[in-house]
Formats: C-alpha cells, sequence, structure tokens
C-alpha cells in the first residue's frame, strides 16, 4: 500500500507536527494556522486552502519568540 492512494489534487495539509498554538498570535508555531483554520481545514474547499497557504508565509513575522527557563529568569 503506498500514499498515493491518499493524494489529492487539492493542497495538502501544512502541518509540520509542531502543533503548539503561540499565547500572543494565535498561531501554530508549527504551521501558521490558527486553532480555527486548523479545525477547518477537512471542509474547506480547494480553493480556499490555496489563498490560505498563499497567506501563511507572511504570518512567521507574528511570532515572536518567547523567553524561558534560565536566560527569563536572569533578565538577560
Amino acid at each position: 500500500m503506498t500514499d498515493e492512494v491518499w493524494q489529492r489534487p487539492e493542497p495538502q495539509s501544512p502541518c509540520r507536527k509542531i502543533c503548539v498554538i503561540h499565547p500572543e498570535a494565535g498561531l501554530c508555531v508549527g504551521c501558521l494556522r490558527t486553532a480555527a483554520e486548523i479545525a477547518a481545514w477537512p471542509t474547506m474547499t480547494a480553493e480556499t486552502r490555496r489563498q490560505l497557504m498563499e497567506e501563511l508565509p507572511a504570518r512567521q513575522g507574528q511570532l515572536t519568540r518567547r523567553r524561558g527557563g534560565r536566560a527569563a529568569r536572569l533578565g538577560s
């Protein structure tokens, strides 16, 4: 059995299996979609998926790097 059986002519999910929603931006740090977009993906039309895929690269700038651990405690 191959994955070709499951291939469809529409855009595949941009999921990278790094599923963490950024607390301030509300975007998944892996695929840059909102939780609502992730949930709606299976029911989106191919055209809606294409439009969303085109928007994703511009969202990268909305993610701010969070500092945690020792660096945050030291304030440096």
